[in-house]
């Protein structure tokens, strides 16, 4: 498939932004690992295969292992996961479907009772950001 745009060359600035919104993001209090697992199964969701093989790649390199990033579609039945990580899965699954679903009361309790209020915004912003750049991925037909 051929690039319909670049976002890198075609809006320099706004590319700028989003760098420094992901260095941002990779500054939070929010466990990097935590990180990793919901940019790629958000990524997932969005059918965004450029994003995916990124995202995997750089989470294999920070040392999560390959078991668990095998799991991470079927997250609510494999038992690598812990409450922590099914809460912010949850939460991403719900803020990337929000149009089609919602966001639910329990998916928010879930992340209230595992993250403080500074945490979920964090996490949100994560989440937002990787949606972002998942439509900036499929739009412009980014090549994995």
């Amino acid at each position: 498939m051929t690039m319909r745009f670049n976002v890198t060359k075609d809006t320099p600035k706004h590319y700028e932004a989003l760098v420094a919104l992901n260095k941002a993001i990779g500054a939070s209090s929010v466990d990097p690992r935590l990180i990793h697992l919901v940019k790629i199964r958000v990524s997932q969701i969005n059918g965004c295969a450029f994003c995916v093989g990124m995202h995997v790649k750089e989470a294999i390199e920070d040392g999560i292992e390959d078991s668990v990033l095998h799991f991470l579609t079927v997250w609510r039945e494999a038992s690598a996961f812990n409450s922590r990580e099914r809460a912010a899965l949850a939460w991403a699954e719900n803020l990337t479907l929000v149009a089609e679903i919602g966001v639910s009361d329990d998916a928010f309790e879930a992340v209230s009772t595992e993250f403080s209020e500074q945490e979920i915004a964090e996490l949100t912003v994560a989440i937002g950001a990787m949606n972002l750049w998942n439509r900036i991925g499929v739009s412009a037909r980014m090549s994995a």
